[in-house]
């Protein structure tokens, strides 16, 4: 039986080539004429020798965001199997996400691997950290802003949206009435630390102590947790299709680490590293298995107390730790 090309891939280089898909699914396949709107290219250069023997070239093409512009090119129809084979022919400059053609329709395509860095137009969403709170000049977007800006000041644009205390759901409500007027490309949401809290009232230190001897409240928590990360799957879900309604590009920054000694009680709210941890699992496997981009922001801060101002908010130098990590993962 012959497998189903149940598979749309937009190409725009040199996996058009019948040469080049002889060598990597046996022969050629079926194509059909695409254009990608809001991009162009640039070119990049190769060194992997089995991609240069395959291709016959040393440089090939790499998309980066442009309002007005349009890239021409197929769309391949692949199987499982020759899916697969294109994602091991590409180098790890690229990366496979969904775009949306200018017919409408949403195919596969290969981006930059670096998500920040092809970007032009970039939206911030978030919560207090994305907010900049306690640095003046902005945080870690404030300095994102002025480094994207800088690099072409009558294009690139960045626009911080984030509002302190929000938690992903209020995200997921919020963004979508505010996108249209700013055409972004890049969505960037960096929230998700409030989702992590519980209140500080009758915390679990507390509950426990309240409970029979020989009783746990381990197995609530966990199904707490449970029920807490799946409505945190249900507003990233709710801002995939945003992202991708606008032809923008998804990407996720996770939580950045906490001084839990300061944090236990925070304005009616208990933060723990263990909870932190765990919706930072959770949103990098949510992520991978939705092939959206997750930056972690977990390590610059790890054990450096002094980069917080009450345990939860990164001082100015801890703004400028968080970015300066952020744009080597991101750009």
């Amino acid at each position: 039986m012959t497998e189903s090309r149940t598979h749309t891939l937009f190409s725009f280089g040199t996996l058009r080539d019948e040469r080049v898909q002889t060598a990597l699914f046996g022969g050629a396949v079926p194509t059909s004429p695409a254009a990608l709107a809001g991009y162009t290219t640039r070119p990049l250069k190769i060194t992997d020798p089995a991609v240069i023997a395959a291709s016959g070239l040393d440089e090939h093409l790499i998309l980066e965001r442009r309002l007005g512009a349009s890239v021409e090119g197929a769309v391949l129809h692949l199987t499982d199997q020759e899916l697969a084979a294109a994602d091991a022919y590409e180098v790890d400059d690229y990366t496979r996400r969904r775009v949306v053609l200018s017919s409408g329709a949403t195919t596969w395509a290969y981006l930059d691997a670096k998500p920040l860095r092809p970007a032009e137009r970039i939206v911030v969403v978030g919560d207090s950290i994305a907010y900049g709170r306690c640095d003046p000049r902005g945080g870690w977007a404030g300095h994102l802003a002025a480094a994207h800006i800088a690099g072409n000041e009558a294009e690139r644009r960045l626009f911080n949206l984030a509002v302190p205390g929000s938690t992903l759901a209020d995200v997921g409500e919020q963004t979508p009435a505010l996108l249209a007027a700013r055409r972004p490309d890049t969505l960037l949401v960096a929230a998700g630390i409030n989702d992590s809290a519980v209140p500080a009232a009758g915390t679990a230190a507390q509950a426990d102590a309240d409970l029979p001897a020989g009783s746990s409240s381990a197995s609530d928590s966990d199904s707490e947790e449970t029920a807490d990360f799946a409505r945190v799957a249900g507003s990233l879900d709710t801002l995939a299709a945003t992202a991708l309604g606008h032809n923008a590009r998804l990407v996720v920054a996770g939580p950045s680490w906490l001084d839990e000694d300061r944090t236990r009680d925070y304005e009616g709210l208990r933060f723990t590293r263990a909870r932190a941890l765990a919706l930072r699992a959770f949103l990098r496997a949510w992520c991978e298995a939705n092939h959206i981009d997750f930056l972690d922001l977990w390590e610059p801060l790890r054990e450096r107390t002094e980069l917080f101002v009450d345990g939860l908010h990164p001082s100015a130098e801890g703004h400028r730790a968080l970015y300066e990590h952020l744009d080597a993962l991101g750009r």
